[in-house]
């Protein structure tokens, strides 16, 4: 799923290709993927993109007098496709990946595109991207300016949860997912298990620092990468996450995997667990 840092450069990338762009045609290719239907999608035929923006892993542009905001959520299998041009005929809807598709007065545009038959890729046509329920119940994200280390400690204090799935909550920290919070703890040298309640004030400025600069350095590495290769450069980019078996490249160690129902963490015993391996879930104990 993209994350913080791919968003962010599909963002910068947008910026560059759109703003300032009319926009022609919009064709909603699947019915799942459009969440919402006032203003309807053709209210953008016609209007200019002013800006777009980045809340959490929602790409955000912005067209038209009005304001319209076209919020879109790529989830796990979904992608921005760029494109030079279009065929003269439009796609069937409901055939093969295509979600839907924005064309501008150039002839360019993007699609977007969702693998797989589990579709969660979400568009939305707002006039306040705050209608949005996802960008509305969003936490504080991690690479603006006013993000400090004392706002992380406020966000942490009174939370019980284990570490993993804290950083993975969008309504307390925007934009981390299941790949960047592995390499986060990896960086940090904690447990995934560790409940957040047990983190000594030096541990929450050693996990601040570690998101801070494994998201910053993942944007950087993606910053004008081509769409087409922002999850190859993702890919190539992570230590420990999807990694299982190889070397871990700090110790050596093999990396290890939970697996869960819908998602599996992969870790470095010898960096972030005292060397012990987290069998499962259901069997492994909280490590400190």
């Amino acid at each position: 799923m993209p994350e913080v840092p791919e968003v962010e450069a599909l963002r910068e990338f947008l910026g560059g290709q759109l703003v300032g762009k009319e926009i022609v045609r919009v064709l909603p290719l699947t019915i799942n993927a459009l969440k919402t239907y006032d203003p309807p999608l053709s209210a953008l035929e016609g209007a200019t993109v002013t800006a777009v923006a980045r809340r959490g892993k929602y790409l955000d542009i912005v067209a038209g007098d009005a304001g319209l905001h076209l919020a879109v959520h790529l989830a796990r299998a979904g992608w921005l496709r760029w494109k030079d041009s279009f065929p003269a005929d439009p796609p069937r809807p409901g055939k093969g990946p295509l979600a839907l598709r924005v064309v501008l007065a150039g002839g360019d545009g993007f699609d977007l595109t969702e693998a797989g038959t589990t579709k969660r890729l979400a568009v939305h046509l707002v006039r306040d991207p705050a209608q949005v329920p996802g960008i509305a119940r969003l936490g504080p994200d991690p690479l603006d300016e006013s993000f400090d280390r004392a706002a992380f400690g406020r966000l942490l204090a009174g939370e019980r949860r284990q570490i993993k799935g804290a950083l993975r909550d969008q309504s307390l920290i925007a934009g981390i997912g299941n790949a960047y919070s592995d390499e986060i703890l990896h960086a940090a040298k904690m447990s995934p298990f560790k409940p957040v309640k047990n983190l000594t004030e030096e541990e929450i400025t050693v996990l601040y620092d570690a998101m801070i600069s494994t998201l910053r350095e993942a944007v950087e590495r993606s910053r004008g990468v081509a769409a087409g290769r922002l999850k190859a450069e993702k890919k190539s980019g992570l230590r420990v996450h999807g990694r299982t078996g190889e070397a871990c490249p700090v110790c050596g160690d093999t990396i290890q995997e939970v697996s869960f129902s819908d998602s599996s963490l992969q870790y470095c015993p010898t960096c972030q667990t005292g060397g012990k391996p987290l069998a499962d879930r259901r069997l492994s104990r909280l490590l400190k």
